[in-house]
């Protein structure tokens, strides 16, 4: 899988390999609110949602991000900021809709039927 050489490209859920789709060097950022996370979210992501981030920033990774919400109008928004704030980002267009309705992994803290919300 190649993924954009430039930050702020948008990804496609299309690019990205169901097997593996994080890749090594990148981190999964989720910036959607609490209660769409506890729904269902991607595992291994890191959660910060969009509003928290300018606070938060210190705890984000070194790794390039790529970064996702609901259907990708936040995470958009985020990557750009990110981008602007010197980290390497990139938007998964379509989000976690896409993400769900292309069969790649969606899970839950507490163990129930994980739903993209």
């Amino acid at each position: 899988m190649a993924l954009p050489e430039t930050p702020g490209t948008p990804v496609a859920v299309s690019d990205l390999d169901a097997d593996n789709p994080v890749p090594s060097g990148y981190v999964l950022l989720d910036v959607r609110e609490q209660d769409e996370w506890d729904a269902g979210h991607a595992p291994d992501a890191v959660h910060i949602p969009m509003g928290e981030l300018p606070a938060r920033v210190e705890e984000l990774p070194e790794e390039e991000l790529l970064v996702v919400c609901r259907s990708g109008g936040r995470s958009s928004r985020s990557a750009d900021w990110l981008n602007q704030a010197g980290f390497d980002a990139y938007n998964i267009n379509g989000g976690m809709k896409d993400w769900a309705r292309a069969g790649l992994p969606v899970t839950r803290d507490d163990g129930g039927e994980p739903e993209i919300m």
